[in-house]
């Protein structure tokens, strides 16, 4: 069994081979042939170049909508803590208040039975 190394090897050579037969059997002459080459790299890199640009557009466009929801939920969940902080702060003066108040309550009945 053939190893990845020469694998790869007879890849390569099956692509030299096939390209050499396509140019001997090619209908063009090989001036023509590689001005037809040269015009296809061209096309194909204006395209890729397209596709590249935007793709970069497409993930720039995403980075930022992503930024925008991040930065929403961050601003959601300060003001729910917020708000969570002052109900127990509320809740936490008023059981000093009922504290205070029952103590006072319980301070006079003890006073009213000394008497």
């Amino acid at each position: 069994m053939a190893n990845s190394g020469d694998k790869f090897l007879y890849f390569l050579i099956g692509g030299f081979v096939g390209a050499s037969v396509a140019l001997l059997f090619a209908p063009k002459s090989g001036e023509e042939t590689r001005k037809y080459l040269e015009a296809k790299y061209r096309t194909g890199s204006e395209e890729f170049g397209g596709r590249l640009r935007s793709g970069r557009e497409y993930v720039s466009e995403r980075k930022e909508e992503i930024s925008h929801k991040i930065s929403d939920a961050i601003d959601k969940g300060r003001e729910t803590v917020s708000r969570q902080k002052e109900q127990v702060e509320s809740a936490i003066e008023a059981g000093k208040k009922a504290y205070q108040e029952e103590k006072s309550k319980l301070e006079e009945q003890a006073e009213g039975e000394t008497t």
